[in-house]
């Protein structure tokens, strides 16, 4: 029986695949938009409530200077989003599989506990901010609120844990269009003034407080658990759909120990590995069709992430034209008490709405980032619902015991920068290795591209810790 013959009969058993799933077809373009998104489910980490916070204190005492931290935050974001789906779809593993794979039982406890407690910090400012918004909008009592907010993750979450990933995705995209519509419509009110704006694109600072701001900013944009998260997204989403195909096509034994094989090795002999493509990737797709889930994966990320980039950028703009210089705009609550002045209640009625939205959402895919994150470096799992109900105590001690919001949201945004190079620099590692990624390894414009972007993320995060500690950027 000729090949193609036998993928056929398998994409028949397979469950959810589809006739152009096949390697060597051509799927049209509407096939290939019903295979976005993870990129739209991971891009919520990027519209959160610290994004809120750091935006419109941006645009609000400075105007327009810090547009371009936005626009590089989002190119940045979209080159490492790719890269972390890029080795959940060549390889088979999420990102935390690979780093416990590589790294001695210890190290992998200590590399699980800085990464649990970034997703926990993450956890609190999203939780923070779906309660704020409740309060906004229906006088509900903080800690009434972040309870609200928590049960209501907990549902979507259930439909994930469902295996209903596609439904669960849907559910994220919904609310994602909410956030979009709350904190977009704004912008068509409001006077800007666009050449102040595209002057903003120039890179400048004016004193440490901008430093300070900008250096938020790229800590609120670029988020460790999304990076983790997004390779178990796309491999989920993408290997379920050809899993069988894969077992009666091109699928071989020899390739799935060699790959065993070395993911066993310890990280210290990772850079003596041969610069060799892998014989095939451990779940056995062929090139072809790894080539075309790659295509589908860029466009999915560059969709995905320019929407949150432009949410991002209007939520500036909307601050810089109608909150300049006004008091208070430095905490949620006082911004939204000056848009509804500025612009009246309908607009900050839909602020709010995108706020409560923005929390719902964030504050799901940041506890299933959590799961994957435990999975993958303690390989253990436990039920998302205990884990939600955990992860939720936190930020209801944070909310009854009347810690200033605000200042949660700011400590939540340093502790996400300590764990940025935990997860960008094995990312990048992993990537360019051909031994693992093959002929799909990153090339070398890209390699510097990316340890570049890894290196300026770093320091801007290291001078963020400095004048938080120091209290400098305040003081200037």
């Amino acid at each position: 029986m000729p090949k193609i013959a036998t993928e056929q009969g398998a994409a028949r058993t397979a469950p959810g695949a589809k006739p152009f799933d096949l390697p060597g077809a051509r799927p049209r373009w509407w096939h290939s938009i019903a295979m976005f998104g993870p990129a739209f489910v991971a891009s919520i980490a990027y519209v959160d409530p610290g994004n809120v916070a750091a935006n419109l204190t941006s645009g609000a005492q400075y105007g327009y200077l810090l547009v371009w931290v936005l626009v590089l935050a989002n190119a940045m974001a979209v080159l490492i989003q790719f890269q972390s789906a890029k080795l959940g779809i060549v390889t088979g593993k999420t990102l935390p599989e690979h780093v416990g794979a590589r790294t001695r039982p210890w190290g992998r406890r200590a590399y699980w506990l800085q990464a649990e407690i970034v997703a926990a910090a993450t956890d609190i400012a999203e939780v923070l901010g779906g309660a704020i918004a409740l309060n906004l909008l229906f006088g509900v009592p903080l800690v009434m609120g972040g309870l609200i907010v928590g049960l209501v993750s907990m549902g979507l979450l259930l439909v994930q844990n469902a295996r209903r990933q596609r439904t669960f995705e849907f559910m994220i995209i919904g609310l994602l269009a909410v956030i979009a519509f709350g904190f977009l419509a704004g912008v068509f009110v409001s006077n800007v003034d666009w050449f102040a704006a595209a002057d903003g694109l120039v890179p400048r600072f004016e004193g440490a407080p901008t430093v300070l701001l900008a250096a938020s900013m790229l800590g609120a944009t670029v988020m460790p658990h999304a990076i983790y998260l997004h390779s178990a997204l796309a491999r989920d989403r993408h290997h379920v759909e050809f899993a069988a195909l894969a077992e009666k096509s091109d699928f071989t034994g020899e390739s799935v120990r060699a790959a065993r094989a070395d993911a066993t090795l310890p990280a210290r002999e990772t850079p003596h590995l041969p610069e060799s493509p892998a014989p095939a990737p451990t779940h056995g797709a062929s090139q072809e069709r790894l080539r075309r889930l790659l295509r589908v994966t860029r466009a999915d990320v560059a969709i995905a992430l320019v929407l949150a980039g432009a949410v991002n950028v209007a939520m500036l703009l909307l601050a810089a034209s109608s909150l300049r210089g006004v008091d208070g705009t430095d905490t949620i609550p006082g911004a939204y008490a000056a848009i509804q002045g500025a612009l009246g209640p309908a607009i900050a009625t839909i602020f709010a709405v995108g706020l409560l939205a923005s929390g719902l959402a964030s504050t799901s895919v940041g506890a299933y980032a959590g799961s994957v994150i435990m999975k993958g470096l303690l390989r253990i799992r436990i039920p998302i619902v205990v884990r939600r109900v955990v992860t939720l105590i936190p930020a209801l001690i944070v909310l009854g015991v009347g810690i200033d919001p605000t200042w949660a949201l700011v400590l939540s945004q340093v502790l996400l920068s300590i764990g940025i190079p935990f997860a960008l620099i094995p990312l990048i590692r992993l990537t360019g290795n051909r031994t693992l990624m093959g002929e799909f390894a990153d090339r070398m414009p890209v390699r510097i591209l990316a340890w570049t972007v890894v290196t300026l993320i770093v320091c801007l995060n290291v001078v963020l810790i400095f004048l938080t500690v120091t209290g400098a950027g305040v003081a200037a």
